[in-house]
């Protein structure tokens, strides 16, 4: 994959920050998970985030994307504080964010074009060649733009994953936030959404993604963030 290289020059530490945490404790429900986290993201950096089961990493992207109440600490994601962050604000937040879920999330009781249709109308757009035009264009960068009027079950997990990437996709987000994303997908196929990541984060997306794929990470090198023992720690 060398003409699919993941953008992480380290002159991007003098780039604008995409997100930002500062001695952050990151709860679930009432249990401390992680405590006194401090990490910064870029504006189109690529970081992988790893940890076993039950170690917080859900839990991190969660509070990021502001379904868990950040308890202590500050953090700006998006230009947003997370701190002082109101509920009517959260949904504004998401349309900064690309949320790219294990499980890809979709309704199935609709076409994969209807999907993307109510997440756009959901953050108020309106037009409605506008919106067919937003839903052409991501469909083509993932590669499925022949499956709009498909309904979600006559796709492979590899085709829903990339339906679920492109409908991250929709609001040209700044930081796609990926929490296993491969997880459900056999190697080959976790290989192809894994370059797709990469394209778009080559594009000036930047992307953090929780993953267990360790062979993915030695062939794919990154900044990597490791969450061990309610602490979050950078390898290098």
């Amino acid at each position: 994959m060398d003409n699919d290289k993941i953008r992480n020059p380290k002159s991007q530490i003098q780039n604008r920050m995409t997100l930002s945490l500062r001695n952050a404790d990151i709860y679930q429900k009432t249990q401390l998970v992680l405590a006194d986290v401090s990490f910064d993201i870029a504006e189109g950096e690529f970081v992988y985030l790893i940890g076993k089961t039950g170690s917080g990493k859900s839990s991190l992207l969660k509070t990021i994307y502001a379904d868990l109440f950040l308890e202590k600490g500050t953090g700006m994601v998006a230009d947003y504080d997370l701190t002082n962050l109101k509920r009517t604000e959260i949904p504004f937040l998401r349309r900064k964010l690309g949320i790219v879920f294990q499980d890809f999330q979709l309704f199935m009781d609709r076409t994969v074009g209807d999907n993307l249709l109510f997440v756009l109308k959901a953050t108020g757009w309106q037009d409605k060649n506008e919106m067919n035009l937003r839903i052409t264009e991501v469909m083509q960068q993932v590669g499925l733009e022949d499956k709009l009027d498909k309904m979600p079950h006559q796709l492979s997990g590899g085709e829903q994953q990339r339906v679920g990437i492109a409908r991250a996709l929709l609001n040209k987000p700044q930081i796609l936030i990926a929490d296993e994303p491969t997880g459900f997908l056999d190697p080959e196929i976790a290989t192809q959404i894994l370059r797709l990541f990469i394209e778009i984060n080559k594009k000036g997306t930047a992307v953090l993604m929780a993953t267990h794929n360790y062979e993915m990470i030695i062939n794919n090198p990154a900044r990597t963030l490791y969450a061990e023992n309610g602490k979050i720690k950078e390898l290098v």
